[in-house]
């Protein structure tokens, strides 16, 4: 796994930003990202793929503890789908051994 601080030095070695330039842009990017999906608005990434909010229906439940029935209500959940670009890339990293 890559955690955040290990992506933001990924990027600053890739660039000619400094770290504090590089974790500004990435948070700067993830927060616009946010804000357009707490709004409704999609966000495509030509290439890499699209972040949304979907709509989770409500369903029926049970309780782990009680074995009770219950009613989960509908609520809306990020999503994201991969990008044909994406897709193939990490299809063609683990399928070549």
């Amino acid at each position: 796994k890559m955690t955040k601080p290990e992506l933001i030095d990924k990027i600053a070695s890739t660039t000619k930003f400094s770290k504090k330039d590089c974790s500004a842009m990435l948070d700067a990017t993830l927060e616009s990202i946010k804000d357009a999906m707490k709004t409704g608005d999609k966000v495509l990434l030509v290439g890499f793929g699209s972040f949304y909010v979907r709509n989770r229906k409500a369903r029926k439940g049970v309780n782990p503890k009680t074995r009770k029935p219950l009613n989960i209500p509908e609520k809306k959940v990020p999503a994201f789908k991969p990008g044909k670009d994406l897709k193939s890339a990490v299809h063609t990293v683990h399928h070549k051994k």
